[in-house]
């Protein structure tokens, strides 16, 4: 039986970043939700959530946060962290309305162990 032990937020960026998975994607200011310093502007049908992977804060409820690994049209790997609960990391509405639209087809070998 494997030992699944609770990973951190840090653990997990760490074993993604040993896989070559180095690029973030975000919102900025205008809405748009880009590849880095605007590599690329994306909408939602160019992207594809292939694993998440969802932080509660020890002490804190309100200190949750899931970290997406999103596959973009031409295969590229990235990260889009959401951070959640009392206060959000990004344009609420505008943000989730966008996430929403993102298909999600979860891999098994992005799982961290």
């Amino acid at each position: 039986m494997a030992n699944h032990t609770l990973k951190t937020l840090s653990e997990v960026l760490n074993s993604l970043i040993k896989r070559g998975i180095t690029k973030e994607i975000g919102m900025n200011e205008q809405n748009e939700m880009v590849l880095g310093k605007n590599e690329k502007v994306y909408q939602p049908q160019d992207l594809c959530i292939v694993k998440s992977y969802r932080f509660e804060g020890e002490s804190n409820p309100d200190d949750n946060a899931v970290l997406y690994l999103i596959e973009d049209m031409d295969g590229q790997l990235a990260t889009l962290l959401d951070t959640y609960g009392a206060t959000s990391n990004y344009n609420g509405e505008a943000f989730d309305n966008f996430l929403r639209k993102v298909p999600i087809h979860e891999k098994a070998e992005y799982d961290i162990e």
